[in-house]
Parts: structure tokens; sequence; C-alpha cells
């Protein structure tokens, strides 16, 4: 008997092409959940809440993980799927798609921004008296050149990013136990793990310190969704997302909790301040200033790591946003390399607003503390749309959620406990004046969106490609049915 193959789609138009392979697709997703948060916002954290930061981390870590595996799940469940833009659309409506997408285009259009930001100051440091807006304009033209070629390339550059940063870490580790272990003594003490309770104990500001480590501490996660937006462009999505998304909880232990527990070993925690990486504070207080160098490079590859990632995530939402009507449609054209090259413009010419704010305010740590606060309160929304639409699912598609390889651990139940939790983090936002005044600005961009949704909708091209997405979608869904049938039938 002759196996039946899948009915092919159609193509009409050029489309996107599955060229990311396993090894792009895990170190995208490790390059993700390792942002500039860690390396240039942890000393804040630490500083607000001590040696607590620890359990910051792992808490965060562990309620975002099931926000990745609700994501696989739908993501896996229709291989039509883009991003979760897609599965917002067609399980909550087309409304859940136009906000998701142009949220997380968003988000990520503020992350870039920040990462403009730390780029110049990093850049100051090396070297003083660069003009703001020098490396600034030269890492967004690099980065616009690198997404111009092919995703491959794009998947290659952010592949050696990664590499960059958990070499960084690894070695940090490394340096750090050889001088715990060697009685390595500095102004500060020894070097010891007793630093981790020997100054006021693990919850030395107590509960509102602890409270304060989450309102940064998110930050550090932003991006550990990205893998999700390069399901139309990974090879093997069956195989290779669920890879990168169950490799998470083993990052999360290792790159933040393992480095973090060194730093405050080998420095106590009332040695950090906000503005000032531990990363290059602790192998400067090893003598070793060429490494501290290196460090400093280092925390700059991440900042253009996150920048490229930002471009590349927002040119391909926006992609998609086009294709469903959702946006111009010259930004749902692609380029004879497959690459959305309107949208990849678009994106960068907005990365280009940070070098003007940081000549508005002048003051950078305060410019990155505001957009960094908006970002993660934009972030926190397009999880809970992930939520929501894993439940619309659960409600809507149970034959396909009993067919699934990848379910969700915890189910219902735990989506419900990750609401809580966001609830949680939207209230430490409350707690300081600076992350308040951001929180209270952010209403501001889903007020712009309700008011272009109510003029979108009714607008009848957006209404016909809307139609034609969801037909599309429901021809893929009955193909994947017979071939899954005819699979059954064959293996009889």
């Amino acid at each position: 008997m002759t196996i039946q193959k899948p009915p092919s789609t159609p193509v009409e138009t050029p489309h996107l092409e599955r060229q990311l392979s396993n090894r792009h697709i895990q170190l995208i997703a490790i390059g993700g959940a390792i942002g500039t948060g860690l390396f240039m916002g942890s000393g804040k954290t630490i500083s607000a809440a001590g040696p607590s930061v620890i359990f910051v981390y792992m808490i965060i870590g562990f309620m975002l993980f099931f926000v990745m595996r609700a994501m696989g799940e739908l993501l896996l469940s229709n291989l039509r799927y883009k991003s979760f833009s897609d599965f917002a659309a067609d399980l909550l409506g087309p409304w859940a798609g136009f906000f998701t997408g142009w949220t997380y285009w968003f988000c990520w259009v503020i992350t870039g921004i920040a990462d403009v930001i730390a780029i110049a100051g990093y850049s100051q440091e090396l070297w003083p008296g660069l003009p703001l807006w020098i490396p600034g304009l030269v890492t967004i033209g690099i980065l616009l050149l690198l997404n111009l070629t092919t995703v491959r390339a794009f998947g290659e550059t952010e592949f050696w990013f990664a590499l960059i940063k958990i070499i960084a870490i690894s070695a940090l580790i490394v340096v750090g136990l050889f001088m715990i272990f060697s009685g390595f003594t500095s102004d500060a003490g020894p070097a010891s793990f007793t630093n981790l309770w020997s100054h006021g104990g693990f919850f030395p500001n107590e509960f509102m310190g602890f409270v304060a480590g989450f309102q940064i501490a998110v930050f550090a996660f932003v991006g550990i969704e990205l893998v999700g937006t390069t399901a139309a462009e990974a090879k093997d999505p069956e195989k290779n997302l669920p890879k990168a998304i169950n490799s998470i909880p083993v990052r999360v232990l290792l790159f933040y909790v393992g480095a973090l527990i060194i730093l405050m070993s080998v420095t106590p925690w009332t040695q950090f301040a906000a503005g000032h990486s531990p990363f290059i504070g602790m192998f400067s207080l090893a003598g070793l200033g060429a490494a501290a160098t290196v460090v400093n490079l280092v925390v700059l590859s991440s900042a253009m790591s996150s920048a490229n990632s930002g471009i590349y995530s927002t040119s391909r939402m926006v992609y998609g946003l086009a294709q469903e009507g959702d946006a111009p449609g010259r930004f749902g054209r692609l380029s004879r390399r497959k690459v959305p090259q309107n949208a990849l413009f678009l994106s960068c010419v907005l990365l280009l607003s940070g070098v003007v704010l940081m000549y508005a305010g002048q003051d950078i740590g305060k410019a990155f503390d505001m957009v960094t606060t908006v970002s993660a309160v934009c972030f926190v929304f397009v999880w809970s749309i992930i939520l929501a639409s894993y439940l619309a699912f659960r409600r809507r598609r149970p034959q396909l959620h009993d067919a699934s390889t990848f379910k969700m651990p915890g189910g219902v139940p735990m989506v419900w406990l990750v609401f809580a939790f966001f609830a949680f983090v939207l209230w430490t936002l409350t707690t300081q004046a600076d992350t308040l005044t951001a929180l209270l600005v952010t209403p501001a961009w889903f007020i712009v969106l309700a008011v272009a949704w109510l003029l979108l909708r009714r607008r009848p091209a957006h209404l016909a490609r809307y139609t034609a997405f969801q037909k599309e979608l429901e021809t893929d869904e009955h193909a994947a049915a017979e071939h899954r049938s005819n699979v059954v039938q064959v293996g009889r």
C-alpha cells in the first residue's frame, strides 16, 4: 500500500522558507532567555531584593515555562500558524490577532530602543567621549544588513550571539567558583557561600524588597517566547520546538540562578548598585582587567543580540499582520531572498527613536528603566493572550488537544495560577514611583489600538483577507486530520 502524503497548500505568492535548523532554534531560544536584563539590570535587582532575588528568578522562570508549553501545543496543533498572533486570531477572534500582533511589535520596538540605549551607554564606557548617536546608528545599520540577506543569516548571527553569552556566563561561574574555593578576599570580605545569608539573611529588605525584585526581573525574561515567532521558518518544527521549550527550566537554573548565586557569594549583595553590571564588577574584582573589558564587549553583544531579535520578530509580526489584513499590504511582501524587506525597514526606522530619546533625556539609566517597564507590561499582555488562547483551544478543539503529543502540563488549573501570578506582577509595578509612572502611561497604547481596530474592522479588504486566512487554517486542519487517519490505516 502506498502511503499518502498530506495535501500541500498551493503557493500563490512568495512565502517564508524553513531555513532555521535545530541548532538555530535551540540557540535562539537560549538567547531569548538570556537578555540585556540579566547583564544590565541584575545589579538593580540584587540591590533591591538581596539574595531573595534567586527565588524571584526561579518563580518567574517556572511560571513562564507553562506559558511556553501552552504556546508550543497551540503552534504544533496547526503548522499554518506563523506565530501566536495567528492562533489568537483563530481561537479568540480577529480582534485578538490584531491586538496581540501589534502589541508584540510594540514590545520589541520598545525593547529594541532599550537595547540601543544600553549599547550607547556601554560604548561610552569602552570609548569615552564617543557621541551617543554613533553606536546606535552603526548597530542598526549592521543588523539591518544581516536581516536583509536570508533568514538563515539571522539564525547564524543569533547562534553566535547566544554562544558568546553562554561562554561568558559559564566563565563567570567557573572563575567565581575558583575564587570561592581558593579563599579569595577583597575589601568587601572573603568570597564564600555564607555571603548569601550573613548580610541580613535571604530577605534583608523583607517582603517589599522581595516584591521590588519582580518588577525589575520580569524584563530579564522578555524574549523567552521568541522561539514562537520562528514557527513558520523552522525546519521540522514538531521536533525542534518541543526541544527548545523543554530546555527552558535548565537554562533558568544555570544561567540565572547559578550566575546570581556565584555573584552574591564572591561579593556581598550590599556592594551591588543599579546601573553597574555585576558581571563586569566581578572580573574587575578578580584583577582580570582584560577580562572585564571582554565582559563589557559581551554585554554589548548581548544588547546587539536582543536588538537583532527585535528586528527579526517585529518584521515577521508585521508581515503576518499584513497577510491577515491588519497592516498595510506593502508590509506583506517578500524580497527575492524571502524576507519581509519593507517590514524590516519599518522596524529599523523606529529603533532610531532610541537615539532621540537619549538626547531628549540625557539620563541613560532613567530612559532604560522607563522603556523596560512599558515593555514588561506589554509582554505580560502578550503572555496572557497566549494563555487565553489555550483556554479557548481546550474548549473549542478538544479533539486536537487529545491528539497532541506536546500537551501543556497542569492544563487549565495551571493557566489560572499563572494568571494570578501576572496580576501579582502588575501589582508590584505600582509599588515604586518610576514603574508606576510607566504603568500608567502604557494604557495609552491600548487606546490607540482600540481606535485603530474600530476603524479597520469595517474595511471590506480586511474582512476578505481574514476570511481567506480562516479558510486556509481550516483546510490545513482537515488535511492534517486526514493525514493522521491515513497513517493509522497504513500502520494496520
